[in-house]
Parts: C-alpha cells; structure tokens; sequence
C-alpha cells in the first residue's frame, strides 16, 4: 500500500542553520562540565562577574505605574527623554523625539533590515565582528558583505577597500560601523566617520553604528567614554544602537535603543516606518521604561567600577607576558575600548588546539579568534569582565602555557 499521502510540515530556508557545536563548542561544553575548577576567560555576562550591586537599579522595575498599560510604539516619553538626557550628558545633543527604544540592539538591528532591505538586499560589516550578525541577517533574508579591519594597523578600516566592496554591490542597503569594534576594540576615527558619512551619502547607503561598548574606553587617563556618532553632522541616514546591557551592565532588562540622524526628511520618514513596526510588535516591557530614567541617571559609578576593572585587568596581561622576559612569543595587540582583549600567541598549533591545551594544562578557556572571523591563526580572545584577582591568576596560567607551547 502507499502511503496517506500526508507529509510533515516544512520549514524556512532561513533558519537551516548548521546547529553542529564544532570542535570549540564541544571543548567549551566538556570542559565546563569537567572541572568546578576551571577559570572561563569567555565569561561577558556582567551578572555573573562580581561587579557593583546592581539592586538598586534593579529595585527602579517596581514603579507602580507598571501596573497599566498605555503602548506607546516609539517607547515611553520619559523612557526616550531619559535617553536624550544620557547623550547629552555626554556632550551629544540630540531630540528625545528622534529616541526609538527596542527591546535589545538585536531587536534594533532586525528592525533596520525589516526598515533597509528588501529579500537578497545586501548589508556591509566590518571583519573582524560579532558571531551574531550573520543569524539576524539570516531571520531578515539579508545578506552580509564583509569589509576588512587593517589588524597591523590598529584595526583601522580599510577605505579603499571597502570603496571597491561597495562598488562590486550596487545592492547594498547598509553599511554597518562597530564604535569601538567587537573584539578588536577598535574605534571608528575621526577621519574614518567622515568617509564612511561621504560613502554612504553618494552611495544611497544608511549608516547603522553601533556603539554599545562606547563608555569602556580603554588606556590610562582615557576619558569616561569615546565620542558618540549620535547627534555630530553628517548627510548620511544614520542610527546609533546602544542599550541597558552594556551600558548599565543589566542585560536581563532587555531595554535597548536607536538614535536616528540624516537629513530631517529621510529621518522623518525612516521614524515613521519604524513606528509602524515597532507597533507591529510592542516588544518593550512598561517595566523596563519606567526604571530607564532612575537607571541611566546612576549608572556612573557602576561605569567606574567596570573600567577601573578593565584597565586593571589589561595590565594584568602586559605584567604576566613582561614577566616572560623579551623573548617572550606573546603579544596583546593594542585595543581603544571595550570588554576584550585579542592576545597573539604561536602559530605552532590550530586555535583549537591551544584551546583544548590550556583547559587540560591550564584550567582555563579562551575563545579562538575565528569565531569573531579573525583570519590570522594565533589570536585568543580574553574577556576582561573578571574579577581581578581570579582573572590575574587564569591570564598567568594561560601566558605560562603558550609561551611554553
């Protein structure tokens, strides 16, 4: 007999991702299975890193009013002044009413491919970036078009290159800046926003920056944080995503943000488009609105704390290969801002392989450098959120095993 003719339900294109672990999920996974002793320099949840009570800004999600619901597509007025107040505390002068609150930059970005492009429409990153990207795309039906960062060069971005990326596809809708870039910690210069602003305008291109690790400068002296792209001239379309989970360390929240800028009749329109979809889903909780402005207007201290944290903890790698001697082969390549650190260590063995020996030898997890398409073998990427006591003693393990090879 045949069969009942009846066929299972099929599913999207889009979400037929490889779902395999790799080699580094499958070490990650044993190894924090394997020992309570292993110190993880993976770890980028600010919850779990023993920084500064973060209660009584979590105490700020009790307002009563969160009782009601009044939806406000674009977000709450006082959630989008408070926003508006942060930057311009920060020297950045821009309108509440130019404010549109999400529920995560993930959120925000999904929400510009809806707004940008259409299916097959192409959108330009920066490489090395964040392993998330190309999901979101993927959920959009876009399409990612890389564009280098220089490594020997700071990472700055390669103009020209990114000129003939351009050119090669008159389908772009985007062009993506990271400020400061994820890992590399890389900022976007002066001179780099000015052409990227002059590209995307003769290009019909919209400018998406991303700026939520921009208050963690790096360096001593630096300032509290690196200059915003939101609110500085320019004849690009523009939006700039932060949000609560790197600004105020509160990534449960779930409270992000775009600031649109460009020339007042495009963001007019693009602001009304984002309403409609921002209606469509109504994603941000009451909650979360109402604690925005007692959050944003404590989170200096906390702010503090973490970037007293970072430079200590950046100086714990400098002192741990210093104290190697001169001919040690280990490097941490300069970095302006950020929550990483990318240490090059030798060639001698794949990532993977001196991920696997520093578990079994050192107690410690790092992730390989290609997981952020990093192309140049030989660069571990380092968390920096540790407390430093601990992460001193994993980055003197972790420096002891790859210098020793």
């Amino acid at each position: 007999m045949g069969g009942s003719g009846q066929r299972g339900p099929s599913f999207s294109r889009r979400t037929g991702w490889c779902r395999d672990l790799g080699r580094f999920g499958l070490l990650s996974r044993e190894a924090r299975r394997g020992s309570e002793a292993l110190i993880d320099l993976t770890e980028s949840n600010p919850t779990r890193c023993g920084l500064l009570d973060t209660a009584p800004l979590v105490a700020s999600l009790g307002d009563r009013r969160g009782t009601c619901y009044d939806p406000a597509p674009l977000g709450l007025p006082e959630a989008r002044a408070a926003v508006a107040r942060f930057y311009r505390q920060r020297g950045a002068e821009i309108s509440a009413e130019r404010v549109v609150l999400t529920s995560s930059s993930s959120e925000s970005y999904s929400w510009l491919f809806k707004l940008l492009c259409d299916p097959g429409d192409r959108v330009l990153v920066p490489q090395p970036s964040y392993p998330l990207l190309p999901y979101l795309a993927d959920l959009e039906s876009v399409e990612l078009v890389s564009y280098r960062l220089i490594r020997d060069e700071g990472w700055r971005i390669d103009l020209e290159a990114l000129r003939t990326v351009v050119d090669a596809h008159p389908e772009a809708r985007a062009l993506v800046a990271v400020h400061p870039a994820n890992p590399t910690g890389s900022l976007v210069r002066p001179s780099e926003a000015q052409a990227l602003d002059r590209l995307a305008r003769q290009r019909g291109l919209a400018l998406i920056v991303d700026e939520v690790f921009i208050d963690y400068p790096h360096g001593a002296g630096a300032p509290s944080h690196l200059p915003s792209f939101a609110g500085q001239s320019g004849e690009a379309l523009r939006f700039v995503l932060s949000g609560l989970s790197k600004v105020a360390l509160l990534p449960q929240i779930k409270l992000g943000w775009m600031v649109i800028d460009g020339p007042p009749a495009v963001a007019t329109e693009a602001l009304g488009r984002l309403e409609v979809i921002a209606d469509s889903y109504l994603s941000v909780s009451t909650a979360a609105q109402l604690a925005a402005a007692p959050i944003l207007d404590r989170v200096g201290e906390l702010q503090d704390d973490v970037r007293g944290r970072l430079l200590q903890n950046l100086g714990a790698i400098d002192s741990a290969i210093a104290a190697r001697g001169p001919g040690c082969p280990l490097r941490r390549l300069p970095s302006d801002g950020g929550w990483y650190s990318l240490i090059e260590v030798p060639r001698s063995r794949s990532d993977d392989d001196w991920v696997a020996r520093l578990v079994e030898q050192a107690q410690v997890l790092t992730h390989p450098g290609y997981l952020f398409d990093i192309e140049q073998a030989g660069t571990m990427v380092v968390s920096l959120l540790l407390e430093p006591a601990v992460f001193e003693l994993a980055i003197g393990r972790a420096v002891a095993c790859w210098s020793e090879g």
